[in-house]
């Protein structure tokens, strides 16, 4: 597993225990993340920023899900953009509805830390979780 490969699978291992700090600590201070702009809770879009990210993005989904991505495959790109397959498993907290939503997440890495993100998800199921 490279460097930077390495860095990121420590982003899944903090997210599926909710890790704030260590996210946190794993971030490069010039962070810039893209998601899905279908994402439920406002948290669709581009995002500057360690804090912004984790206040928006993160944040925002865990106060309405108790929700982790699960990292299946990995590919690292001649460029050492790292591809990421996977699923996002959990339930909304307002409905108690289960879901699965298969991502893919590409990233980079410079100097040791997790500098860009962009992520693709299939936002309806995430929706469906949330619906009355």
């Amino acid at each position: 597993m490279s460097t930077a490969s390495h860095v990121v699978k420590g982003f899944y291992s903090a997210a599926q225990t909710a890790d704030g700090g260590a996210i946190l600590a794993l971030l490069h201070p010039d962070f810039e993340a893209r998601t899905a702009p279908g994402m439920p809770c406002g948290a669709g879009g581009a995002f500057s920023g360690p804090a912004e990210v984790l206040t928006r993005v993160w944040g925002a989904v865990f106060a309405e899900y108790d929700t982790a991505p699960y990292d299946e495959t990995w590919q690292e790109t001649a460029d050492g953009t790292v591809v990421v397959t996977g699923h996002y498993r959990g339930r909304a907290r307002a409905t108690g509805r289960e879901y699965e939503a298969e991502f893919v997440h590409l990233w980079r890495v410079a100097d040791g830390r997790i500098s860009w993100l962009h992520q693709y998800t299939d936002t309806a199921r995430w929706h469906e979780a949330l619906a009355a």
